[in-house]
């Protein structure tokens, strides 16, 4: 399970949480642009725009959970199951592995209008990476600082919605969450009025009345509810350090706290990272379960001309700043 958001100001900013009962040892990954992109149905990317982002590697291929590209253009794959469907290769279409399904968009657009192009042309095949490693369920966000689409495979066909609020989950598919936003209209950020009735003093005992009735559980659809909430009336400054920080705080108000869901005995789902990249600048910033303090790789640093892999092992110990340290 796992929440996706977007965020503006001076900048644009993309990100995630990552929730899950394990982690995979995944890792911040940049692939510069003379990085070959091999792919099951189509030809090897031998140049294309350079990516950062998290990613399990395999084989030495990196399989990103989201990333974002050198142009601005940020792109998430979230867990989708049960509604999620692929199909066989197909001749008059373009194929491409759901593994491989970021680097191919990415790779190749700098825009959330050029990947819709892309879009109208792709099969998202069942293709297996290898046998322990089967083709995950999932949708994905798609954005720029124009806007942002969700994309889903599912029984009907590949379905490309906009996104006007920016944030995605899980299920129920993304019509039905942005459907759900309407049962909560009534909520604000400011001092709600007694609507109730007019013949009964009824006041406010305190701060935040206005967002009564925002839910609170860690379920997928409340998770979108929240998250919407937040990020649609967040106000902060556009500095670097004020952006970065309220996106913080907007993936915070979902995160997942071990002991909170359990999915077998024993075994909890937590947010295993959050995550912020300054899709302008390229700038990738993340906290871990055990490790608040904001880590940054910045592929502006890096030689994006380079044919290898840049590979930053997440650190997950905490990181405590004694201040009376003598």
């Amino acid at each position: 399970m796992c929440t996706a958001a977007t965020y503006q100001t001076r900048d644009f900013y993309f990100g995630r949480t990552l929730d899950y009962d394990f982690s995979y040892g995944e890792e911040v990954v940049i692939t510069p642009r003379s990085f070959p992109l091999v792919f099951r149905f189509q030809k090897t990317m031998e140049s294309h725009y350079a990516m950062i982002g998290v990613a399990h590697m395999a084989e030495g291929c990196p399989l990103y959970y989201e990333a974002v590209n050198e142009r601005g253009l940020g792109m998430a794959g979230l867990n989708f199951v049960g509604n999620a469907v692929y199909r066989e290769e197909q001749p008059d279409r373009d194929n491409v592995a759901t593994f491989e399904f970021i680097p191919w968009i990415l790779g190749q657009c700098a825009t959330v209008r050029e990947a819709r192009v892309l879009l109208e042309k792709i099969n998202l095949t069942d293709t297996c990476f290898q046998r322990e490693l089967p083709a995950a369920q999932l949708h994905w966000l798609i954005a720029d600082r124009s806007g942002a689409v969700t994309v889903e495979s599912v029984a009907e066909g590949l379905r490309v919605y906009d996104n006007p609020v920016g944030v995605l989950t899980n299920n129920p598919p993304f019509d039905i969450q942005m459907f759900s936003l309407n049962h909560y209209m009534h909520l604000s950020p400011g001092t709600p009025r007694n609507l109730f009735s007019d013949k009964l003093d009824l006041r406010c005992y305190s701060r935040g009345m206005g967002a009564l009735g925002l839910p609170g559980d860690l379920s997928s659809q409340s998770r979108f509810v929240r998250a919407s909430f937040v990020k649609m009336n967040s106000v902060s400054g556009d500095s670097e350090t004020e952006s970065v920080s309220q996106f913080f705080h907007i993936l915070n108000a979902v995160d997942q706290q071990r002991g909170c869901c359990e999915v077998e005995e024993g075994k909890y789902e937590i947010t295993i990272y959050t995550c912020c990249c300054n899709a302008d600048r390229g700038i990738f910033y993340y906290t871990t379960y055990d490790n608040h303090q904001i880590t940054a790789v910045d592929m502006g640093r890096e030689n994006l001309d380079a044919a290898e892999l840049i590979r930053f092992p997440m650190i997950r110990e905490e990181q405590i700043r004694v201040q009376n340290q003598k």
